[in-house]
C-alpha cells in the first residue's frame, strides 16, 4: 500500500467518530481531501464532499461512512459509575469486559465496561444475556461528583482505539465498519488525480449510517448523482461457524466483492465487472434480493432515483472491536473505482 495513503489509514482508525459526532474524524478526511480535490465542503449534515471535474457529466458519487459504532452516556450514578446506551447495532456478549474511551469536551478518558464477577452471578443470571441497564462502565471515579467533573451525560464512548499489523497482509482495529470505505474512496480521489475524466467525481464521506444511513440521503440529494455507489463492508464467511448456502462465500485477500440484486443497477454492475477485468483485478460476486443496509440503499431513493452500485469490503467479526480485513482488498477496491471512473463517458445510459 502507498505509504502515505496506509498512514492516512491509520489515522482514520485511531480518530473516534461517533454517529453524529464525526467532526474529528472529517477534519482529518478534509485534510487528505485538500491535496486532490478540486472542490472540498462539508454540507449541514457534516457529510464531508470532494469533488473532481465537477462540471463534467455524468454526476457520479462514491460514498463511504465514516461514522462508528458507540456507546452515550445516559447516567452517573452515586458511585460515580456510568450508564450507557447503544450508538448503532452492538453485540453485547461481545462488548462486556473491554477497554474503552469515553470522549469528554476535555480529552479521552480511559474505561472498561462490565457486570457482576461470574463468581456471583446467580444462575438465573449466568443464562441471561445482560441488557443495556446491567452493565456499567468504571472510569475509576470515587463517586458522582469526580466522575461528572470529567464526564457529561451525552457523552460518548468508543472501543479503545488501535490498529495492528496480522500475518498475509491482514489488519485488525475497531471501526473498520466504515472507515475502509471512506479510505477507498479518497484513495481512490487519490488515483484519479490528474487522470482525464469525462465525469464529475464526488467522493463523500458520509455521516450517520449506523442509525439509518441518514448521512447517505441527505448527500445524495445535494449532489443530484446520476451514479452513486457506495463502498461498505460485507461479512467474510472464511471463518468456522458461516452459513455458505445462506451468506455465499467471500475470502479475504480474495478482493473487493460486487453486488447484485435489486438495490444494484444492471449497467452499473456490469462496468464495474468490466472495469475489473480491464486491470485485472479479482472481485468476488456476490447476489442480494433485497434493500441493502448500506448508502446504496439511501443513494437508490434519492431524488428521482440514483443509479446505485455497491462495493465491499470482506470484514471478520464485524460491529466488534476485533475487525479484520486485507490491505490487499483496499487497495483493489480503490483501482476497481478510479477504473470505473475513468471508463464513463457522458454517452452511456444508466436507464435500466
Amino acid at each position: 500500500m502507498h505509504e502515505p495513503s496506509f498512514e492516512f489509514l491509520n489515522q482514520l482508525l485511531l480518530t473516534p467518530s461517533p454517529s453524529g459526532y464525526e467532526q474529528r474524524i472529517q477534519e482529518v478526511v478534509r485534510a487528505w481531501a485538500r491535496q486532490y480535490a478540486d472542490e472540498v465542503r462539508t454540507d449541514l449534515h457534516g457529510n464531508v464532499i470532494a469533488a473532481l471535474n465537477p462540471t463534467g457529466s455524468p454526476r457520479i458519487m462514491l460514498a463511504g461512512h465514516c461514522d462508528q459504532l458507540a456507546l452515550m452516556v445516559q447516567h452517573i450514578d452515586s458511585e460515580g459509575f456510568l450508564y450507557v446506551q447503544p450508538m448503532g447495532g452492538w453485540d453485547m456478549q461481545i462488548l462486556l469486559g473491554q477497554r474503552l474511551t469515553v470522549w469528554t469536551k476535555t480529552g479521552p478518558v480511559v474505561a472498561v465496561v462490565s457486570r457482576k464477577a461470574p463468581h456471583v452471578l446467580t444462575t438465573e443470571e449466568r443464562k441471561k444475556v445482560p441488557e443495556f441497564i446491567d452493565i456499567w462502565v468504571d472510569i475509576g471515579a470515587k463517586d458522582r461528583a469526580e466522575a461528572e467533573s470529567l464526564v457529561a451525560l451525552g457523552d460518548t464512548i468508543t472501543a479503545a482505539l488501535s490498529t495492528q499489523a496480522m500475518r498475509n497482509e491482514l489488519f485488525t482495529s475497531p471501526g473498520l465498519d466504515d472507515k475502509v470505505g471512506v479510505w477507498t474512496v479518497m484513495e481512490t480521489l487519490r488515483l484519479l488525480k490528474g487522470k482525464p475524466l469525462q465525469a464529475a467525481i464526488f467522493c463523500v464521506s458520509t455521516v450517520q449510517e449506523e442509525i439509518g444511513l441518514r448521512g447517505a440521503a441527505t448527500s445524495a440529494y445535494g449532489i443530484h448523482p446520476t451514479v452513486g455507489i457506495a463502498v461498505d463492508v460485507c461479512h467474510a464467511t472464511d471463518t468456522p461457524g458461516n452459513e455458505k448456502k445462506q451468506f455465499g462465500e467471500t475470502k479475504l485477500n480474495a478482493g473487493p466483492v460486487v453486488f447484485r440484486g435489486p438495490n444494484i443497477n444492471p449497467h452499473v454492475h456490469e462496468r464495474l465487472v468490466a472495469a475489473a477485468k480491464t486491470q485485472s483485478i479479482t472481485i468476488q460476486p456476490r447476489g442480494v434480493p433485497k434493500a441493502t443496509g448500506t448508502d446504496a440503499n439511501a443513494m437508490q431513493m434519492a431524488r428521482d432515483g440514483v443509479a446505485a452500485g455497491l462495493v465491499s469490503i470482506p470484514n471478520r467479526y464485524m460491529h466488534s472491536p476485533v475487525e479484520v480485513v486485507s490491505l490487499k482488498d483496499l487497495d483493489a477496491a480503490a483501482k476497481l473505482l478510479a477504473e470505473f471512473c475513468t471508463s464513463v463517458t457522458t454517452e452511456m445510459s444508466w436507464i435500466p
